[in-house]
């Protein structure tokens, strides 16, 4: 089990990655209180769920519930440097899911809802996956 959770918090990533890891976070958790709790102009969870079914993800209470976890909570584990690995890997997930389902077929700019937010919301989760916390986090103290 200790070599599990090392694997998981081992960081060799300086201070810029926790730059990073932070912004982003606090990015993933606005967005997902917007699907979850209505917060900053979102819709709340039944707004959200009705957008998704109509989308074809169903069912979408579920699917917004996950969308809006996964963004929320990931984004908080972001921000704090816990567990930043596997919140990352999830954040991906969630991103290339918003990419192929909603914005592919706008194009690329953000103008026209495309995926180019998106895009570099994915980027930014597949670096910290890839490196880890950083020097200013929990997951750094952890290991």
């Amino acid at each position: 089990m200790n070599a599990l959770i090392k694997s998981l918090t081992a960081t060799h990533a300086g201070y810029g990655i926790t730059v990073l890891r932070i912004i982003v976070g606090l990015t993933f958790v606005a967005h997902g209180s917007q699907k979850l709790f209505g917060w900053f102009g979102g819709y709340g969870l039944e707004g959200v769920a009705q957008w998704m079914e109509s989308i074809g993800l169903a069912p979408g209470y579920l699917m917004a519930l996950a969308a809006g976890s996964a963004e929320f909570f990931g984004g908080l584990a972001l921000i704090i440097g816990l567990l930043a690995r596997p919140a990352a890997a999830v954040l991906a997930v969630t991103m290339l899911v918003a990419i192929v389902t909603v914005h592919l077929a706008n194009g690329f700019f953000m103008s026209n809802n495309g995926y180019e937010f998106a895009l570099a919301l994915l980027a930014a989760s597949v670096a910290i996956a890839f490196e880890g916390a950083g020097k200013l986090s929990v997951d750094k103290r952890l290991a």
